[in-house]
């Protein structure tokens, strides 16, 4: 018999399910009767226990199975037969009325929508390139002696100054009272390292051995300490030791203690240059695949399935409680965060998943094996062991779904940007590397 399936509005459907009432009450009666072959009851032997006794303790949650099932059959068959892309779980409710013999339930549900992507030549899109200079060599290679910079006392009369390592005893009040985490003793930081709030570093640095300072510190609005944040408070600090910072020279030496085959400058700046340039290729890949999406999601008309929408809200909420507690936050779990927090989040994804999925096959932007190898060795080639990243990659489905899923992004990326009208822009390696992605 024909499926008939009634519009409510948008993307939600309706279709009415029958069950033959014998169908249902024969499926019970055969799971009861496996249950009783091996069912234990005190006063029977196993496989002895009457069929009535069975049903009685049994028939309740039996039914209710066999209803669930033999109606999410009907309905997997319906929407199979009616040829509906279904999305998310349908609600069922049983009629009030049936026909004799028979069973009957609406089932309520939303499918996809219908994707159109229109002339993606006529959008614009960004698109940026960066280059790797001798000067990010550089800079690296100073970050590099920093996090391996050893420290020697300074004189007593030596005043501090920027990259110093101080030991400092310090009270913080607020109305004349001490706050929490306001307090500490020989506390150690390095002067210019952005470690502590710039008052506090502005107030340390010129000071000497012995020497004791009092100054205000304003407590940004967006502090992390809730109960300090947007207040002034007093602070004395009291200066116990300076040490100043020596860095290594760049050297054979150093080219050794990064592992530097060869422990050679050169080879070391190759290596530097080696890493940074794969580190800009996967940015400026991030950022114009962002302006790709962007142009592609501009261009599509669809509605958007609420299930969908709500589906994605809740892993986003899931992801951020799953962030609190990590941070320590108590009860992290039960945190009240209001849902439509997300929701614009939510939906962007729900779009873009849609809206790239329509391309993908529309257009066969599937990521090929080859690309999917490509990726991981390209991956793998920054580590120090290959090999050993390969197989933790290939060794499970999940890890290698992401990938598929990035190689996918990056098809999507490439497609959008050979029909589009790209404009490209250069940016310097600092302004790219300052983005977050």
């Amino acid at each position: 018999m024909a499926v008939t399936v009634e519009t409510l509005e948008k993307l939600e459907r309706k279709i009415t399910l029958t069950l033959p009432v014998v169908a249902v009450e024969s499926e019970v009666e055969k799971r009861l009767k496996k249950i009783a072959r091996t069912v234990k009851m005190d006063g029977f032997r196993p496989g002895k226990v009457p069929m009535n006794v069975v049903a009685q303790r049994y028939g309740y949650s039996v039914h209710y199975e066999v209803m669930n099932d033999k109606v999410g059959e009907a309905f997997a068959n319906a929407a199979n037969e009616a040829k509906l892309r279904v999305a998310g779980q349908p609600r069922i409710t049983e009629k009030e009325v049936s026909p004799e013999g028979e069973l009957a339930f609406d089932a309520v549900f939303e499918v996809f929508p219908e994707v159109k992507i229109g002339d993606l030549s006529s959008v614009e899109v960004e698109k940026v390139t960066a280059e790797v200079n001798e000067s990010a060599v550089d800079k690296t290679l100073d970050i590099l002696r920093k996090q391996r910079r050893t420290f020697a006392q300074r004189a007593q009369d030596a005043a501090v100054q920027n990259g110093d390592r101080v030991t400092v005893d310090f009270e913080g009040k607020i109305d004349g009272e001490v706050f929490a985490g306001g307090k500490a003793e020989d506390f150690q930081f390095i002067v210019g390292d952005g470690q502590m709030l710039k008052e506090f570093e502005e107030a340390t640095r010129g000071m000497k051995s012995g020497e004791s300072k009092t100054f205000q510190l304003s407590f940004p609005a967006d502090y992390h300490g809730k109960d300090v944040a947007g207040k002034t408070a007093d602070f004395m600090v009291t200066l116990k030791k300076v040490e100043a910072a020596h860095l290594p020279e760049v050297d054979e030496a150093l080219a050794k203690s990064l592992g530097i085959i060869g422990a050679t400058v050169e080879g070391l700046r190759a290596d530097i240059k080696k890493n940074l340039q794969r580190e800009v290729k996967f940015r400026l890949l991030a950022r114009n695949k962002q302006a790709a999406m962007d142009a592609l999601v501009s261009k599509a008309e669809l509605d958007l399935p609420t299930v969908s929408v709500q589906s994605e809200i809740k892993r986003l909420l899931e992801s951020a409680r799953a962030d609190l507690k990590q941070r320590g936050v108590k009860d992290a779990d039960k945190a009240q965060i209001p849902e439509d927090v997300f929701r614009p989040q939510a939906e962007r994804r729900v779009r873009v998943g849609l809206v790239v999925a329509e391309l993908v096959s529309s257009n066969n932007l599937q990521a090929k094996t080859e690309q999917i190898k490509a990726h991981i060795e390209e991956l793998a080639a920054s580590y120090e062991k290959p090999a050993e990243v390969l197989r933790w990659y290939y060794s499970d489905n999940t890890r290698l779904a992401e990938v598929e899923g990035i190689v996918v992004e990056n098809n999507v990326t490439d497609f959008v940007l050979g029909k589009a009208k790209v404009n490209e822009k250069s940016v310097s390696f600092d302004e790219l590397m300052s983005q977050q992605n």
